[in-house]
């Protein structure tokens, strides 16, 4: 089977996107994901999201990790398949779409910079290496005062896999926080490894900065690895709603592939 897919990245957070109206890709079959995604064997890319049509909203949005299995959510995702919804024409400058974790608006501006509106939170946890919450996937976020003696391959391992997330686990996060600027550094659960961005990471550092820091509405602006984005928000008590997540969306190219026999060699 040949397939039609288009490269985006949001702040070098990379995707597969396929226009699945048609119903031409099969979802369900996390092998071929996980070969498309694979940066030897395939594509390459963090993850694959497919555009399908949906009645009530301009589209819906099916997110899968690159190990080939359906997450609830992506921020950067969310943003790239917005622009990349533009560019097939389904909408202009605004989108409202259904995704796993349920509905979201997005705004393209002059500028080109996607802002999708992220789920609300309703609980910040405590822990002792950090704050735990849910920001359309789950997120430990750690701050730290100097994120060069990180390794945020191994670290991040360790707690994605601790006992407290189990049994799904949690995408974990490494931020410098100073004043409204946060530098993160994401460890992504179903990716498996670092990745230069994370959408919903970025989102939950910067609600778990003001948190920490008794902040109730504002702005933070955050570096990461490939890039720079932009997170707003209202806050009551841990209650986070009206939270926005700004950032670039960008159209990389436009290929095809032959995967009516893939494989991956012996391990």
């Amino acid at each position: 089977m040949k397939y039609t897919f288009y490269k985006y990245q949001g702040a070098g957070n990379d995707f597969i996107m396929i226009d699945n109206r048609t119903k031409v890709f099969n979802g369900k079959n996390a092998k071929l994901i996980e070969f498309l995604c694979h940066r030897r064997f395939g594509v390459g890319a963090d993850g694959l999201i497919t555009l399908e049509s949906s009645g009530e909203f301009d589209f819906e949005m099916k997110y899968y990790n690159s190990d080939g299995y359906e997450a609830e959510m992506c921020g950067n995702g969310g943003r790239c398949i917005t622009a990349f919804a533009r560019k097939l024409g389904v909408i202009e400058q605004k989108a409202w779409f259904m995704a796993a974790d349920g509905e979201h608006e997005a705004l393209i501006g002059d500028d080109n910079l996607v802002d999708l509106k992220m789920s609300d939170v309703n609980q910040v946890e405590i822990h002792s290496d950090g704050y735990f919450l849910n920001t359309g996937v789950p997120h430990l976020v750690h701050f730290v005062d100097d994120l060069n003696v990180v390794d945020v391959e191994l670290e991040g391992r360790q707690l994605r896999y601790d006992a407290r997330f189990q049994p799904a686990g949690t995408n974990v996060d490494f931020v410098k926080h100073e004043g409204d600027q946060l530098t993160v550094y994401t460890y992504e659960r179903g990716v498996e490894c670092e990745t230069l961005a994370c959408g919903t990471g970025i989102t939950a550092s910067a609600l778990s900065a003001a948190y920490k820091s008794d902040v109730y509405e504002g702005r933070y602006f955050i570096t990461a690895k490939g890039g720079k984005l932009e997170v707003k928000f209202k806050r009551e008590g841990e209650h986070f709603t009206n939270v926005w997540l700004k950032g670039p969306a960008e159209f990389v190219y436009e290929g095809f592939i032959d995967a009516s026999d893939f494989t991956f060699p012996e391990q």
